[in-house]
């Protein structure tokens, strides 16, 4: 049974003889009323104080459970990105693989066409000079045959010298 103040001061007694003062109960039933009242008042203080204070753990655990998940989430992105820059460094390094294999052959490859090249200039180099060397040859047999040919004209023209004077 729920007792209030006001059923505090409205309780009545029934007197005896040699029974207790009813002035003296009276006066203690009003400070017990007041006591009791007071006791409530706080009781319902504590009671709305409780109350504002569970609405508020609430908000505390929904803001606590929003920032899991904003944890969560800023991990996931988080292994994300790290997941993509990691195939990202990947494909640079493939790809630069992939120049490089490109780079070398083309590299191999010129150098053996310079090497082509050079063996084709060496010879033409030795071409030349056997050419070269015909051609010095053969004007050097010119210039014997045209030194015999000046020889016999000179001794011919000393034959005529010779037969004009006499």
């Amino acid at each position: 049974m729920k007792m209030t103040p006001l059923d505090i001061q409205q309780q009545q007694f029934k007197t005896r003889f040699r029974g207790f003062d009813v002035r003296e109960v009276d006066v203690f039933m009003e400070q017990m009323a007041g006591a009791f009242e007071a006791i409530q008042r706080e009781n319902e203080n504590c009671q709305e104080e409780i109350r504002r204070l569970e609405l508020e753990i609430q908000g505390y655990k929904k803001r606590e459970e929003t920032f899991k998940r904003a944890l969560l989430n800023s991990q996931k992105v988080l292994d994300q990105m790290k997941e993509n820059a990691r195939k990202s460094a990947e494909l640079i390094i493939a790809e630069a693989e992939v120049k490089a294999e490109k780079i070398l052959n083309k590299s191999h490859n010129r150098l053996a066409q310079l090497h082509e090249d050079i063996a084709e200039l060496k010879r033409q180099r030795t071409q030349i000079e056997v050419q070269i060397s015909s051609i010095i040859e053969t004007h050097s047999k010119l210039l014997e045959i045209s030194k015999e040919g000046m020889k016999e004209m000179d001794d011919e023209d000393n034959k005529v010298k010779v037969l004009k004077q006499t």
